[in-house]
């Protein structure tokens, strides 16, 4: 199971440290967080311990009005769980009965001024990606014309030049040959690169090559969402099947379904350019066009005629 710690936390969102600074390695394995109210309240069913603990305005304002015995009682029953670290939002102050029971039972106590809808919101979508499953897998990814793409092929086959003539064509690199694989949920994938070969593209007889000093900023991008795999192949004869529209393939990743789409090479193919049309293709199916039923259409209407 992937975990980060609670450190993490505290450098990416620059939050306060107030209690358990000796603590900061504890460990963080769900990807959401939860605010305690029915907990502090007595109810515990259902209790996400494992969770990063959020303090709003109404958690806070609720402990503030209890009695010392009451806080006791409360806090008590919430702290006894171990949950990785306790985040109160706003800047809100008057925690030091709260910075005692985190103290003795050794959880981060952190604090951030942000509000804490918002806090929230970067918070899980942080964590969601951090702690997401991942793979590695052998290909090159590209965001074209803002479409995510897995190339995928044997070794030596022309993933890598295929790719440099997008980037020239003003498409966006983002992992040649190990691209990581990030489940955010069971429809979401999300392909990147593994730090060692960001911004670098491989090619047969040039040599390694960085995209951003030959072709700038635009020509690389950290991340993209995968919707489409793309499989190039060697030639086949009689092999092409030459249907209207032909039958929807999918390639499963982490149990996330893309579609998949085969492409064999021939010298003199525009293959680059097939890309860009499978691609662009792509959007207009999620918009509900498909040339396949309109050109039906048109002949249906020509037979009327």
């Amino acid at each position: 199971m992937k975990s980060i710690p609670v450190q993490s936390l505290v450098d990416r969102f620059q939050l306060e440290v107030l209690a358990g600074e000796e603590r900061l390695d504890r460990s963080i394995t769900r990807s959401r967080s939860h605010r305690p109210g029915l907990e502090f309240v007595g109810y515990f069913d259902f209790f996400p311990m494992e969770r990063v603990q959020v303090l709003g305005r109404k958690e806070i304002n609720y402990l503030h009005k209890q009695t010392a015995e009451e806080r006791k009682l409360h806090i008590g029953n919430v702290v006894k769980y171990h949950p990785p670290c306790f985040i109160v939002t706003t800047n809100q102050d008057g925690l030091k009965y709260l910075m005692k029971f985190c103290q003795e039972e050794g959880i981060p106590l952190l604090r951030t001024a942000e509000t804490t809808t918002e806090f929230i919101a970067k918070l899980d979508a942080y964590l969601i990606k951090e702690l997401a499953p991942e793979i590695s897998v052998h290909g090159v990814c590209l965001n074209v014309s803002g479409i995510g793409i897995l190339l995928r092929g044997k070794s030596g086959i022309g993933k890598s030049e295929t790719a440099h003539t997008l980037i020239r064509r003003g498409h966006r690199l983002v992992a040649d040959d190990i691209v990581v694989l990030k489940k955010l949920s069971p429809h979401t994938l999300l392909g990147s690169h593994n730090g060692v070969t960001k911004e670098f593209l491989a090619l047969r007889s040039i040599g390694l090559v960085n995209v951003v000093r030959l072709y700038g900023r635009k020509a690389f991008q950290d991340e993209t969402r995968i919707v489409l795999d793309i499989e190039l192949c060697p030639w086949k004869d009689q092999a092409l099947n030459n249907d209207l529209e032909l039958e929807a393939k999918y390639t499963e990743y982490l149990g996330v379904r893309i579609p998949h789409i085969e492409i064999q090479l021939q010298p003199g193919r525009d293959v680059a350019g097939m890309i860009e049309a499978a691609a662009n293709n792509w959007y207009l199916k999620q918009q509900g066009y498909s040339a396949a039923e309109e050109f039906m259409k048109r002949l249906e209407g020509e037979i009327r005629n």
